[in-house]
Parts: C-alpha cells; sequence; structure tokens
C-alpha cells in the first residue's frame, strides 16, 4: 500500500478516484486503485462518461445490443453508465459493509438538463435509484436553488445523495440544511434515519476565476480558503446539537467532499490541493494523475484548522483587490452546470453517431 495515500487514510480522509471506464474496469487498474492507494470510492459526471464511451470501442458491444433492442438517447446512456457503476460498486462493497455504509461509494448524476426542475430531479433520482440495485450507489444532485428542494424530499424518500456543483460556504450550509430536514422528516415519520449524503465543494476551479483579477502574491489561494471556511462551518455543524440529537437517532452527519482537486496552474505544484486539504471526517475525490503524482511525492503535514485558519484574511484580501466573492461562486456553480449539460449533450450526440456507425458497420 502506497504510503502517502495511506497517511491521508490513517488521518481520517477517503481518496475516491474521480474517473470510470469501462476499461479500468477490465484491465485491473481499479482493482488495483484500491489495493494499492486505498482509494474507497468512485465519482462520475457527465464529462467523465463523454470522455470513456467516446474514447474507444470498450461499449460499442453493448452500444449495439441496446440499439437492436430499440434503446436510444438518455435511456441508453443510463444502461451503459449502470453497468459500470454497478460493477465498480461492488468492487467497493467491502468497504461499504466494513464502514456501516459511510464509506465505499459510487456516484451517478441526474440528467444536467434537470438542473432547474425540481419536480424532474425527484423523480429521476428515485428512479436511477432503483435501476442501479445497489447499496452503495449515490444519486447525484446539484446543490442549485431547484436543487435543494430536490435532495431535501429525495433524502426523505430514502434515495442517498451526493449533491454536486458547491462553491462556497453559503452553497454548503444550504444543501446540509435540506439534509437534515430530510432526516427529521424521516424520524418524525418514524422511519430510519439513516440516508447517507455527501456534499461536494469544487475547489479549484476558483483560482483560474480570479487569476487575471489578483497580484501574484494571492495566486491559487482562493479556492483553498473557500474550502477552510466551508470545513470551519462542517465542524461547527458536526458539534451542533441538532446534528447530535440526530446521529443520536441512529442518522450518519452529511460527510464534507472535495471535489475538483487536480491543479489547473502549470506553475503551481500538481499536489497543491490534496495536500491543503487533508482533514479528517472528510473525502478527496481525485483525478487519476493526480493521485499518481500525490502518491510519488505528495505530503501530508498538519491536518486542515477545524477554525478556518487564515481563509478570511486570505478572502478579505482577495476581496480588496476588486474581487466578488459571492459573484464568483454563483457563476461558478451556474458555468459548471452549463459545461456538463454540453458534455451531456455532445454524449447523446455520440451515442447517436457510434449507433449508426455501428449499424453500417453491421449492413456492410
Amino acid at each position: 500500500m502506497n504510503a502517502n495515500t495511506k497517511k491521508l487514510h490513517d488521518l481520517g480522509q477517503s481518496l475516491w478516484i474521480d474517473n470510470i471506464t469501462r476499461d479500468m474496469l477490465i484491465d485491473g487498474t481499479l482493482a488495483r486503485y484500491i489495493a494499492e492507494y486505498s482509494i474507497t470510492g468512485l465519482t462520475s459526471n457527465p464529462t467523465i462518461f463523454e470522455k470513456a464511451i467516446g474514447g474507444g470501442t470498450a461499449y460499442d458491444a453493448q452500444i449495439g445490443e441496446l440499439a437492436r433492442s430499440g434503446r436510444s438517447g438518455e435511456d441508453m446512456f443510463f444502461a451503459l453508465a449502470m453497468q459500470d457503476l454497478a460493477r465498480a460498486a461492488d468492487l467497493f462493497r467491502p468497504v461499504h459493509e466494513a464502514t456501516g455504509g459511510v464509506d465505499g461509494w459510487v456516484s451517478l448524476e441526474v440528467s444536467p438538463l434537470l438542473v432547474d426542475d425540481t419536480r424532474g430531479t425527484i423523480a429521476v433520482a428515485a428512479q436511477l435509484h432503483d435501476q442501479a440495485g445497489r447499496p452503495n450507489v449515490f444519486i447525484k444532485i446539484p446543490g442549485t436553488p431547484a436543487g435543494v428542494d430536490a435532495i431535501e424530499a429525495s433524502i426523505f424518500a430514502g434515495v442517498p445523495i451526493n449533491v454536486t456543483l458547491l462553491f462556497s460556504r453559503e452553497q454548503y450550509l444550504a444543501v446540509a440544511e435540506a439534509y437534515m430536514r430530510g432526516i427529521e422528516r424521516r424520524i418524525a415519520k418514524g422511519l430510519d434515519p439513516k440516508v447517507e449524503s455527501v456534499a461536494s465543494i469544487f475547489v479549484s476551479r476558483w483560482d483560474p476565476a480570479v487569476k487575471d483579477k489578483v497580484g501574484p502574491d494571492a495566486q491559487n489561494k482562493l479556492g483553498i480558503a473557500i474550502a477552510q471556511r466551508a470545513y470551519k462551518s462542517y465542524r461547527e455543524l458536526l458539534g451542533s446539537a441538532r446534528m447530535q440529537k440526530l446521529v443520536a437517532a441512529g442518522a450518519h452527519p452529511q460527510r464534507l467532499l472535495w471535489a475538483s482537486t487536480g491543479t489547473k496552474d502549470p506553475a503551481a505544484p500538481d499536489t497543491l490541493y490534496v495536500e491543503a486539504l487533508a482533514a479528517p471526517d472528510t473525502i478527496d475525490t481525485i483525478p487519476d494523475k493526480t493521485l499518481q503524482a500525490f502518491a510519488d511525492h505528495g505530503r501530508v503535514g498538519a491536518p486542515m484548522s477545524v477554525d478556518g485558519g487564515d481563509c478570511e484574511a486570505v478572502i478579505a484580501d482577495i476581496e480588496h483587490q476588486g474581487v466578488d466573492v459571492a459573484e464568483v461562486a454563483a457563476r461558478l456553480q451556474k458555468e459548471g452546470g452549463e459545461a456538463f449539460a454540453k458534455s451531456w449533450s455532445a454524449l447523446l450526440s455520440g451515442l447517436r453517431d457510434k449507433t449508426a456507425q455501428l449499424a453500417g458497420a453491421r449492413a456492410a
């Protein structure tokens, strides 16, 4: 087992891989990550699946079978994705069972086209959860204003949720509130309060968003400061009387997850965010390239401070330079949703092209 990734694991942080392809399932890459790098979960999104399905021939046989049975579009995609995620979920099942359902999860996102559709999101989340047929599959719902209500309703319905596209403390607290309301409603109805959830804060996208607005001394600092601010609120929430009451009733707290932890600035260390975000009771979902870099030369120092460290000073300095942090958070969430919708459209277009190509090859 790699010493560097084991240190994070021993610190109390879960490492999840931010990728899935059929090839990495077939060739044993994911199994090796579990055995060698302490990987205990997996996340996916439309961009990841767009690259996976369009990047080779691993899905061709199933695409042909689905097309011949009359399936297409989103229905075809979810059938492809479910096969991969079920296989990955089975690899993580021992971790899931050993941790009482806290760890060992894989994630599947609802259609990004539902970003402003609360009712549609609730319905599709329940449908995908049933379709998954595995206890350790999270359904991803964006933490947008429409998503907040869908998160509460889905938690109340017993659907485990990975809240995605969070960029600030305020956005995080809104979905944490939705999670707790959902659990409280279950308790009031006499239902099992143990419905797992994670809240995913995207970190590295902050710094490119303000790169041209701040001086050299402030480069690549805002994303970490935003994460520190959110972590402080997370620790306060974990210790609150309200959360302790839910825990006493049998609930597990919603866990904080760091997403987008690959370094985007080539001038910055490639392990910058992973090292800075080392914190107990959190998850870091990490791209393959960053995982390999951290395993090779990453360092684990003192864990993230529960009081936020110098985050408020860093944020105040950047705001003094003319950055409206609240505006950037809202814009990043909107742009993130638009990027996933673009990948979704490209994914469905690629499936149509691949179906036509395979049909033409059979006809020839």
